[in-house]
């Protein structure tokens, strides 16, 4: 592979922990560090037993447990995460939980600049990005900014040990997502690629054990780990049609986050694979194939993953006006995304077939 000379890359301070258990017995001592003496946590309602714990553990310097994170993160949601952050004193926030969680934390520190700290029970990533996004009128918003990034971060592979196997498959492969699109980001970089390359194999190696046993807490470490790499990598690079196809798909027609990044993976990479003839080497490599596509929609169907938009509630008749969504605002990706282009994804997407690689080339 070609080494790329002309790069930049941007580390933002974060502090993360990583063992068993950490999730009560860190999670204080990172409050402690930080000087924050009044915390809120954050949940969704599926994950409150394990919040609670956390709360437990911070003790006096809990002043409540707010459970009403939810996906896409509504923006009247935050809102009312506002409030109740006010009205306690917080001076600061632990977001537990998954994607839907750490993305109320980020709301409420994007609009009350109070640290975060971040423990992730899902593989989303979002604690390792700057990346916030708020859905209100039916669509979804996304935006950059240093504040919401924890500033510390806990995994505990021991509170992914309850994730269903479905949600673990699927916010695996949404954690592969992250890397496989920050290989052909614009501002992709050789440190970028490295830990893509290791996160892909990580979780495509865990993922099978995983399925096979939910309770293999070595397999839960190396997923983890991975998802903590997608997540690094997302949050150093700019995000293209994959994840502007997902943010669609669910700020608009409400479909299933992680799901819908499973579904949409192969199709948007078979797009973009003639202008991104690098990545695709990478990914083989990590994957070991020579259709990586095809090789992502077969690890998702051997999974028992969800392979269609349709699966997730999508109607035939949605197609067209998400396409049309996803090309009607500009963003960065290696190949142009045509009005024509977004269609065929979709629409191969939404019937689940085997992805077909795509024609043309933009290089």
């Amino acid at each position: 592979m070609t080494f790329r000379s002309d790069f930049s890359y941007e580390t933002r301070p974060v502090r993360v922990v990583f063992r068993p258990g950490a999730a009560v017995t860190a999670t204080p001592d990172e409050a402690a560090r930080l000087g924050l003496r009044r915390l809120l946590v954050v949940c969704g309602s599926r994950g409150e037993t394990v919040a609670r714990a956390v709360a437990d553990a911070l003790g006096d310097t809990c002043v409540g447990v707010h459970a009403e994170a939810r996906m896409h993160v509504p923006a009247e949601d935050a809102d009312r995460a506002v409030e109740v952050v006010r009205a306690a004193g917080a001076d600061g926030c632990v977001a537990v939980g998954g994607g839907s969680a750490i993305g109320l934390g980020k709301a409420i520190a994007l609009r009350t600049g109070l640290p975060l700290i971040a423990v992730p029970s899902t593989y989303s990533g979002s604690e390792m990005t700057p990346v916030w996004g708020l859905t209100e009128h039916g669509a979804k918003r996304t935006g950059r900014d240093p504040v919401v990034q924890p500033r510390s971060v806990v995994y505990d592979p021991r509170l992914t040990l309850s994730l269903p196997v479905p949600l673990t498959v699927t916010s695996g492969v949404n954690a592969l997502a992250h890397a496989v699109e920050a290989l052909y980001a614009p501002d992709a970089s050789p440190l970028v690629s490295v830990m893509a390359e290791e996160g892909v194999r990580a979780m495509a190696g865990a993922l099978p054990h995983l399925a096979a046993d939910p309770q293999d807490l070595d397999a839960r470490s190396r997923a983890l780990y991975a998802a903590w790499l997608g997540g690094a990598c997302l949050g150093a690079t700019t995000m293209g049609l994959h994840h502007k196809l997902c943010h669609v798909l669910g700020g608009t027609f409400g479909l299933p986050h992680a799901e819908t990044h499973t579904v949409v993976l192969p199709y948007a990479l078979a797009y973009n694979a003639p202008a991104a003839p690098q990545a695709l080497t990478v990914l083989g490599r990590a994957l070991g194939t020579d259709d990586v596509p095809r090789a992502l929609w077969e690890l998702a169907g051997r999974l028992g993953a969800p392979r269609s938009l349709a699966e997730l509630g999508l109607t035939e008749a949605d197609v067209a006006p998400a396409a049309a969504r996803v090309a009607g605002e500009p963003y960065a990706n290696p190949r142009p995304v045509t009005a024509d282009g977004a269609l065929a994804v979709l629409r191969a997407a939404y019937e689940g077939g085997p992805p077909e690689p795509a024609g043309g080339t933009t290089v």
